[in-house]
């Protein structure tokens, strides 16, 4: 349980608080769509199926571990700091989102525009790390200073992050369905892969270097290593000035088709 002087905090309670920064994202999103928003029972289903993905995902980690166990590269390495970032986590992870949208909105009438690509693989990515961010409040603190630092570790970085990586697939996949153009699909999923493979490589080596001598990265404010958190957040931000972007681009590109679409009419 967590403990703060003397005070024994509900635990459950303090976990549950690791879903209103993927709410608050959800509303943003829903704001770069107001022009034309999707239907509220639909996002909130491509949510759910997110947040339900997490808990397969997380166990898939823990039997590959199981599984693989000394093939897997030793423990305290960049070795095993890459193959956690993209074996266990990244690859995995943005499947599921993927899997999310295919599955449940991919050929529903509603998903119309390139910009619903956008909407609903980062609600899957937010519904995702709702859960995400649960669990681990949930499990991993052993004190509210630990609590306190994971939980604006994932408020700031994973939360935006993983809302990014979802969005720029959908939004590739949405581009090659609706315009034939851009890598679709595939190439979408390989570029959510890069950039969550690449956020968490600095993430998961950071305690390897601090290891190898560079204390420096220990280096941070209330239990936050800030300086271990500089390069993750540029990986993270400018995925979101990426985003962001190609949300222009998306509105743009779908009023005009709205356009045409009324002139034909």
């Amino acid at each position: 349980m967590l403990v703060f002087d003397g005070v024994m905090p509900g635990k459950w309670q303090l976990a549950a608080l690791g879903a209103v920064p993927a709410l608050l994202a959800m509303a943003y999103f829903d704001w770069l769509d107001a022009k034309r928003p999707e239907p509220r029972r639909t996002l909130r289903i491509v949510a759910l199926a997110g947040g339900f993905m997490a808990v397969p995902v997380l166990g898939f980690g823990y039997l590959l571990e199981a599984v693989v166990g000394n093939a897997a590269p030793g423990e305290g390495t960049y070795a095993a700091a890459a193959y956690t970032s993209l074996v266990v986590a990244a690859i995995p992870e943005e499947a599921c989102k993927l899997a999310v949208v295919l599955l449940l909105v991919w050929r529903r009438p509603e998903f119309d525009e390139r910009m619903d690509g956008i909407v609903y693989g980062a609600r899957a990515g937010l519904g995702f790390a709702l859960v995400e961010n649960v669990i681990y409040l949930l499990l991993m603190p052993h004190n509210l200073q630990e609590y306190f630092a994971l939980f604006v570790g994932r408020a700031v970085l994973a939360v935006p992050g993983h809302a990014t990586w979802g969005g720029i697939m959908g939004y590739y996949a949405a581009r090659r369905r609706f315009d034939g153009r851009g890598p679709g699909l595939l190439g979408g999923y390989l570029f959510a892969v890069a950039l969550h493979g690449i956020y968490d490589m600095f993430l998961f080596g950071a305690p390897v270097a601090i290891a190898a001598g560079h204390t420096w990265l220990a280096l941070g404010v209330a239990g936050i290593p800030v300086a271990a958190y500089i390069m993750p957040a540029i990986v993270v931000s400018i995925g979101a000035v990426g985003l962001r972007h190609l949300a222009r681009r998306a509105v743009a590109d779908d009023d005009w088709a709205e356009q045409q679409a009324a002139r034909r009419s």
